[in-house]
């Protein structure tokens, strides 16, 4: 009979080995309700070890979250390849798998959690949605955004962040039809806007022309267009006369 030798662990090998505990126990449970004695104990060690390496649970908590937003960045990561609707619903799938993989943690993460006021955790926050802004205005090849184009992307961000946080309550929206709504929010707050901008018409009817009809898109103006039937006419409405 041979006896296993547990293994000594450098430095920063412990300490990223209790932030991967840290984020597994955030992501499952509320980071309130988490403890650092269950910490140690899930990673095998000593109360006072762990206070070793992280002077507190707060401190445990904001590396935990910095992983988990560098995660997080990363799910908006997507190769320039292809209409850019079938990227953004692949965009939306991997971000959904974080939501879902992490749900505690994901709101902790964007509504703050135990570090409500922290700088760190609010830096960290704008920092993901800086890099989802940045990545979507890559996808549309703008080098120069607009200042409407900046409008509807940041409040795109922002609307995925918000349904995601709704859907957790309960999750009474299959996800996959959430995904695609989103996509199809993305392009109806663009085309919203290039109703009031020619440049911002530009670039929706740039990307228009490079998408299929059975992409997500295609299949907005689909749904829209089985609709209009059935939406009752609306008299055409009178403007206001100037004043001379």
């Amino acid at each position: 009979m041979t006896t296993g030798v547990r293994r000594r662990m450098g430095v920063d090998e412990r300490r990223q080995q209790l932030i991967g505990v840290a984020l597994d126990l955030f992501s499952r449970r509320s980071p309130e309700d988490v403890s650092i004695d269950e910490i140690a104990a899930a990673a095998g060690i000593s109360r006072p070890l762990v206070y070793h390496y992280f002077p507190g649970k707060q401190s445990l908590y904001e590396a935990a979250l910095r992983r988990a937003a560098d995660e997080l960045a990363a799910r908006f990561l997507e190769p320039l390849e292809g209409p850019l609707g079938a990227r953004l619903l692949r965009v939306m799938g991997r971000f959904f798998d974080f939501v879902d993989e992490h749900g505690p943690g994901f709101s902790a993460l964007m509504r703050g959690g135990p570090a409500v006021g922290s700088s760190t955790a609010n830096a960290m926050i704008d920092g993901v949605r800086q890099a989802a802004y940045e990545q979507i205005i890559t996808h549309l090849g703008v080098e120069d955004p607009p200042a409407r184009l900046e409008l509807v992307v940041r409040s795109w961000v922002s609307l995925a962040e918000s349904t995601a946080l709704i859907w957790l309550d309960g999750r009474r929206i299959p996800r996959e039809e959430l995904e695609i709504q989103l996509v199809h929010d993305f392009a109806a707050l663009a085309a919203v806007s290039a109703a009031y901008d020619q440049e911002m018409a530009g670039i929706v009817l740039r990307v228009l022309s490079q998408e299929p009809a059975e992409g997500p898109f295609g299949d907005l103006l689909g749904r829209l267009s089985a609709l209009a039937p059935a939406v009752p006419a609306v008299p055409a409405q009178r403007l206001p006369r100037e004043s001379t």
